[in-house]
């Protein structure tokens, strides 16, 4: 390269010696002002937040973000008292978003750090404070199944909400269900303080399901507010469908499609016609007291009943109907249809069954010309797919 730079050198001095017009004539030229020049200073790093500076009834729905504009954040605390808020950070390092939103009537504090290009940092410390709300304004959500439960097939999450939600669709994209296997499904709202969630078809048996149900500080309208999140997983266990037929007084006892019984019943009589159509295990009992009032029967009706220990009931309506054990009408169950409505069986196969079951296990109806509804209990599987979805607030 030396070589080079000599053999160029010597060329030169075969021209003419004539200064090139605007050269001083300096050995080795001028150096330009712009090479010469110190490189300037990155502009400072600005930090700002979304909340002001000492604000007072901040909306608990509000999600904090901190902006470093010039610069990079090193580090954002928001805090209220000893809780402290996490967030996460954008890829590009110039913004943070807090991971939830605000408690009501408290002080918060923000704490940051950033730099600009030069690696110079500031630091910018604010307070605010949130929006006072009594518990009349806050929303809690219930959910089932329970944490850890083990359901049956046709379990549907249920959420229930102590308050009415009025903006449906906002809370409803902040409440997701996921599953291992994979299994696509929708809400439906049954009511202003109820959405359920069920699959398109029943849950693949030995799924694992997880609920989120993100709504602490969520806007519900008409000046309410989501109280606390929930978040719970639930197990599916074994495919136990149950088809009951009014007409021919038999239950076919079917476990991840196997066949396993065939035991005889009775069904409701004239006057008192068991709805056909899907139900689902709500609840079970292992020894239950039927009173007939409680569904409308008084007492001194010829048809009024009060019996104490009825064994393994187990509710498939909210209007009382059970599966459960009637000795007093075996000699007719497989014959004929004599009960009130309920399910009845010998003691011996309700018992069996009884053990076998659990909450969320399919009872299918066929046979009588009374049909089961959607909110009488678990009924979410009496409607197709595609217009359960019609319920969603999204949909």
């Amino acid at each position: 390269m030396l070589a080079l730079v000599l053999a160029v050198s010597a060329l030169a001095g075969c021209q003419s010696s004539e200064a090139i017009p605007g050269d001083d004539g300096s050995a080795g030229g001028a150096t330009s002002p712009a090479a010469s020049a110190s490189p300037q200073p990155a502009p400072p790093v600005h930090i700002s937040t979304n909340v002001k500076r000492h604000a007072q009834g901040v909306p608990v729905s509000t999600v904090v973000t901190v902006t470093a504009t010039d610069g990079t954040l090193d580090s954002v605390s928001l805090r209220a008292g000893k809780a402290v808020v996490s967030g996460e950070l954008s890829a590009d390092g110039s913004t943070w978003t807090a991971s939830d939103r605000l408690d009501p009537g408290l002080d918060y504090s923000v704490r940051a750090v950033a730099a600009n290009a030069d690696g110079v940092s500031r630091h910018q410390r604010s307070s605010f404070r949130t929006q006072d709300l009594a518990l009349d304004q806050q929303i809690y959500p219930s959910v089932a199944p329970l944490q850890g439960e083990t359901v049956g097939v046709g379990m549907p999450v249920i959420v229930t909400f102590d308050l009415p939600v009025q903006d449906k669709a906002e809370f409803e994209k902040h409440m997701t269900v996921t599953s291992t296997p994979r299994q696509r499904g929708s809400w439906y709202w049954i009511s202003d303080t109820e959405a359920h969630w069920r699959p398109a078809h029943y849950w693949k048996a030995h799924s694992k399901v997880d609920v989120d149900v993100d709504v602490n500080g969520l806007d519900a309208g008409n000046g309410l507010f989501g109280q606390e999140s929930r978040t719970i997983s639930f197990d599916v266990g074994d495919a136990h469908i149950y088809k009951v037929n009014a007409q021919t007084d038999q239950m076919k006892v079917y476990s991840n499609g196997k066949l396993l019984n065939t035991l005889p019943i009775t069904t409701g009589k004239p006057g008192f016609t068991t709805r056909s159509g899907v139900k689902v295990i709500i609840e079970k009992f292992r020894i239950k007291r039927m009173n007939s009032e409680t569904v409308g029967i008084p007492q001194g009706s010829p048809d009024a009943y009060d019996i104490n220990d009825v064994e393994y009931a187990m509710r498939v309506t909210y209007s009382g109907e059970f599966v459960h054990a009637a000795p007093w009408s075996v000699g007719y169950q497989g014959y004929a249809n004599v009960s009130h409505g309920c399910t009845g069986m010998s003691t011996s196969n309700a018992g069996w069954l009884y053990a076998m079951s659990r909450r969320g296990d399919v009872v299918d109806y066929t046979g009588t010309d009374r049909p089961m509804t959607l909110t009488n209990g678990y009924g979410d599987w009496n409607l197709s797919f595609k217009d359960y979805r019609k319920g969603s607030a999204l949909h």
